[in-house]
């Protein structure tokens, strides 16, 4: 869908979302949060498609009234949650293939966590290779946020849990390749469902997390250095600890 297409539309939700004898000022609409809502509502609904263009920041300033920090802070959050990417010289891109399908959960009861481990060896690696090629100064500040929250949770297993998830799914967004994100986002998705809970408690220990958390600055700093070659190293070392762990407490 063109960019110019696109633009009147929201242009006329945003018009219509004011009341009804159209008294409520344009103030109304100049929040970082309601235009992201806006924003992510006209995604959502298809008004802009996966791929999309969208108009540049002082023709969404005039549609909602606001001006352009805003507008650019509302993108920023967008761009934070991986809903668009931002492409220097081109504009603000839609990253969103809408909310992944059932089969998803219905997968995850099949596959065990050797498998899961299996198919991110398969694809991580080269994530974090074209992370390191392409990720913006942005997203390696995103990156050493969730590893500061990582190293500083302790030996809390279901924080390390969650926050580990977070540090790939970041690595993952940082390849600025919007097909590897969504792919990816699927096995993270498995991965919060698959059988992993019941060895959660046999792999995690205080000494277990604080390797990972070792290998997780290891691959930060691989990472901000943009090392491709060290990086790729790296994480599959980081998949392979977790699979002999995994096989450890498997024969326990």
């Amino acid at each position: 869908m063109a960019a110019g297409c696109v633009f009147f539309p929201l242009v006329y939700a945003a018009v219509m979302s004011m009341t009804k004898d159209r008294v409520t000022p344009p103030a109304a609409l100049l929040g970082v949060g309601s235009i992201a809502a806006r924003l992510k509502r006209a995604i959502a609904t298809g008004v802009y498609a996966d791929g999309d263009r969208i108009p540049p920041e002082r023709q969404l300033a005039t549609a909602f009234g606001a001006a352009r920090s805003i507008v650019r802070k509302a993108l920023d959050q967008l761009e934070d949650e991986g809903m668009v990417v931002r492409r220097v010289g081109s504009g603000t891109f839609v990253s969103y293939r809408g909310p992944l399908q059932s089969q998803t959960g219905e997968i995850s009861d099949f596959i065990s966590p050797l498998q899961l481990i299996d198919a991110r060896l398969a694809i991580e690696p080269h994530m974090a290779r074209l992370a390191a090629l392409h990720a913006t100064t942005r997203d390696i500040e995103g990156l050493a946020a969730v590893l500061a929250k990582l190293e500083a949770a302790g030996a809390d297993k279901d924080v390390f849990t969650t926050l580990d998830a977070q540090f790939h799914i970041a690595i993952a967004r940082a390849s600025r390749n919007p097909l590897l994100l969504h792919v990816y986002e699927q096995v993270n998705m498995v991965r919060s469902r698959a059988q992993w809970a019941v060895v959660k408690d046999k792999v995690l220990s205080a000494r277990q997390i604080n390797a990972y958390n070792r290998q997780h600055r290891e691959i930060y700093e691989a990472l901000e250095r943009r090392d491709a070659i060290a990086v790729v190293d790296l994480i599959t070392r980081h998949l392979d600890k977790a699979r002999t762990d995994l096989m450890g407490a498997d024969s326990e």
